[in-house]
């Protein structure tokens, strides 16, 4: 009797034992036989505000719209001050508490910076702490890119944040880990340098983006390090007179004074055009710009040949680009844009993996020709690894080449059809109710027009999308399904549909 109550206290307490490990130390079930579990990659989130109806987009302190659906919780209260744009989770130290890194707007800076905040877990007081804060150069949280990558090829990770100010420039600042302020709070030194030293700080009219080389196989095996990534930042070329011409500024890392230093200018010319042209189409902000690049876009390969296999479809109406390319098709939500000096800056989600943002910074190469650079989270990749950077050319094979560029027309009606396919209602708020034995299908609709073709496109609830060139005669609908592809607006060779106005009384 007396070894089972025994035995009863021991379970007992080994249970209460494993009940108080889960509470204070829940990292610690990373470890299996003594080797760490690989860590769930955390990408930010960030929040941003639309207001509809407006002509911009607004880049609001009020948290509305949430792009990630990962665990936005934060370890630390901000201040009444300050408002949360985005989160990292991150272990920095190797230890098993995961670390946050916290952006943030401060109310009380005049400049509407976008600061970063570094969250610490603290052993002897057994709570989440501030331990150091530190400025961006983002002013637009909307444009806001947050990640971490071994820029300098150690294995030491970097903090960037990327992304637009409101002087409509684009930015880059990083940050790298500092294991010697690691190791000083450790030992309780009384100086304790910061945790973060600041490598690089960029800012420019143009793209900037951070060239990944390939590293060794000694380096994934870590037998090694690798090689530094250079960072290349593009701006107007002020020694030319053309317009369009820029120079590529790549910045090296200096080891010795851990820091990204300018290290050579290139000129890159930049295509004879027509300047007046060129100067309405980019000081007419956003919308304009949009209006420009709408419709289909070719990629054209580094011999100059179009490869038609290859496009971006931009439909700032229904608010997508699509990606296309071997078969595989990738539609993004279009979010928001920016207007830049060249041209515009575009946030992206992906309809499917919710997860995934993807940004393009457009810049206007010629009248006919953009130039496009894609960034998005390299650890996420969807369908295959197409190169999306480059040079493409607006589609003129099918539609006409036209002075004007894709223009709305009046996007919702008012009105009621009956036809064969059944009795539709379109609605002035932009949905439809389709009618047919009893059986009702809704979605969205829009009404638009791609040089001299009207277009009707059909969403239905599923997401499912219906595309049909319209002619109206004598007030009545005549629909026939095309297709829009890699070769233009292509007739899908169906039956045309034939509806009746319905009159109101």
């Amino acid at each position: 009797m007396k070894i089972s109550k025994l035995i009863t206290i021991i379970c007992f307490l080994a249970a209460a034992g494993v009940i108080v490990a889960l509470f204070f130390f829940p990292d610690t079930l990373r470890l299996t036989n003594g080797v760490e579990k690989p860590k769930e990659i955390r990408q930010t989130r960030v929040i941003e505000r639309y207001e509809a109806g407006s002509d911009e987009e607004i880049y609001d302190d009020a948290i509305v719209d949430i792009v990630y659906n990962d665990n936005i919780t934060t370890k630390i209260h901000l201040e009444d001050w300050e408002i949360l744009v985005g989160v990292l989770n991150e272990n920095f130290d190797a230890d098993i508490q995961e670390e946050q890194i916290l952006a943030y707007r401060n109310l009380a800076d005049i400049d509407d910076s976008i600061y970063i905040a570094y969250v610490d877990f603290d052993e002897a007081e057994n709570v989440y702490k501030r331990v150091w804060n530190a400025k961006t150069l983002v002013t637009r949280p909307g444009t806001l890119e947050l990640y971490t990558m071994d820029m300098i090829g150690d294995r030491v990770p970097c903090v960037i944040a990327s992304g637009m100010n409101g002087g409509e420039e684009h930015t880059l600042t990083a940050f790298r880990w500092n294991q010697e302020a690691q190791s000083a709070i450790a030992k309780a030194e009384a100086f304790q340098p910061a945790p973060f030293d600041k490598i690089a700080e960029i800012q420019i009219e143009g793209a900037i983006t951070i060239q990944h080389t390939e590293r060794t196989q000694a380096y994934q095996l870590r037998l090694s390090n690798g090689k530094d990534f250079p960072i290349a930042a593009y701006g107007r070329d002020a020694e030319s007179s053309n317009i369009l011409d820029q120079v590529e500024i790549i910045y090296a890392y200096n080891a010795e004074k851990n820091k990204y230093e300018q290290s050579r200018v290139i000129h890159v010319p930049g295509k004879q055009v027509e300047e007046r042209r060129v100067r309405e189409i980019l000081s007419g902000g956003a919308r304009r710009f949009e209006t420009f690049i709408t419709g289909l876009w070719h990629f054209v390969r580094p011999d100059g040949a179009i490869d038609s296999r290859q496009y971006i479809f931009f439909d700032p109406l229904n608010k997508e680009v699509i990606f296309y390319t071997d078969e595989t098709q990738q539609v993004f939500t279009w979010q928001n844009s920016g207007a830049t000096r060249y041209g515009l800056y575009i946030s992206t989600q992906n309809i499917s993996v919710q997860t995934l943002r993807r940004s393009l910074d457009i810049a206007l190469e010629s009248l006919e020709s953009i130039r496009v650079k894609v960034f998005e989270d390299v650890r996420l990749k969807i369908g295959n690894d197409a190169g999306w950077d480059g040079s493409y050319r607006k589609a003129t094979a099918v539609i006409a080449a036209s002075s004007t560029p894709a223009q709305a027309v009046p996007a919702y009606i008012n009105a009621v059809y009956n036809g064969i396919i059944g009795r539709i209602h379109f609605s002035t708020d932009g949905m439809y109710e389709l009618s047919l034995g009893g059986v009702v299908q809704k979605g969205r609709y829009s009404f638009y027009r791609l040089d001299d073709l009207e277009l009707l496109e059909l969403r239905h609830e599923n997401n499912s999308r219906e595309t049909y060139a319209v002619n109206v005669p004598d007030g009545n609908l005549s629909l026939r399904r095309v297709r829009i592809g890699a070769n233009g607006v292509q007739d899908m060779h169906e039956p045309t549909i034939l509806l009746s106005r319905e009159e109101s009384g």
